[in-house]
């Protein structure tokens, strides 16, 4: 087969975060496969590049879509937010090549990663990541929430930095704070806790509490979500937010 599918990410917004690779990606592919808002984030590279927008509870139509033009010898880009390996479109593609015919397993198919909005959130604030952490997102659209209720118990546990992608939307408006109220459970009040809205994009904001005194009314589906381990640290500055850190070393005792 003549044809190829590059998984791009596209980073977190601003376009100086996006890698020259991925650049380099858009620019050489003949179709841009992808999320309608993720598409409007990319410049048309030449004029015979076409478009193909879709809705964002479409991933494996999408990623069957991309790889049927790619078996037809378009050069194909799928366009992902964020790194396209991190809850994102290059899990979907590869489900759609496992099931999908045999022909597509001989597609030229590569993945260039992008800056996630968990990297891209802990940017913003410090270092909050510099210790143990893990990643759980809270949609229940591809799994139950009992799996997420078991996930989150078990991070709580382990004493993790905690990244929530996806807390809530409109179909599912209470589940960020099911989800604080099981951590209060095992995690102390005065845990640290980070909200980060359009990280990586000209429309930041911040916000920096407790897991005590938290207001999942504050978030949205743009908020990335961070809970900090009983080694996360706040830096106070006058006249300025905190910096946020996490040690990189055990702390005796834990939680």
């Amino acid at each position: 087969m003549t044809g190829t599918l590059t998984i791009v990410g596209v980073g977190p917004g601003r376009p100086e975060l996006m890698t020259p690779a991925a650049s380099a990606a858009i620019a050489d592919a003949t179709d841009l496969v992808g999320y309608g808002p993720y598409l409007d984030r990319v410049t048309t590279r030449h004029p015979g590049q076409i478009r193909h927008a879709s809705d964002n509870r479409v991933e494996l139509d999408r990623a069957r879509h991309a790889l049927q033009l790619a078996s037809h010898g378009r050069q194909v880009a799928v366009i992902s937010g964020g790194d396209p390996g991190v809850f994102a479109m290059a899990a979907a593609v590869f489900e759609a090549v496992e099931a999908g015919p045999s022909e597509w397993r001989a597609l030229e198919i590569r993945v260039e990663p992008g800056v996630t909005a968990m990297l891209a959130a802990a940017a913003e604030v410090g270092a909050p990541l510099g210790g143990d952490f893990c990643a759980i997102s809270l949609s229940d659209n591809l799994k139950s929430w009992t799996t997420i209720r078991r996930r989150l118990e078990a991070a709580a546990r382990a004493d993790f930095v905690i990244a929530l992608y996806n807390p809530l939307s409109k179909a599912r408006p209470h589940q960020l704070g099911e989800a604080f109220a099981l951590l209060r459970e095992t995690i102390p009040p005065s845990s640290v806790v980070v909200m980060v809205r359009a990280a990586g994009s000209g429309e930041v904001r911040q916000i920096i509490t407790t897991l005590g005194e938290v207001d999942p009314g504050t978030a949205d589906m743009r908020t990335l979500v961070l809970i900090g381990s009983s080694a996360t640290r706040l830096i106070a500055r006058e006249g300025k937010a905190p910096w946020v850190y996490t040690l990189r070393r055990d702390v005796e005792g834990g939680r």
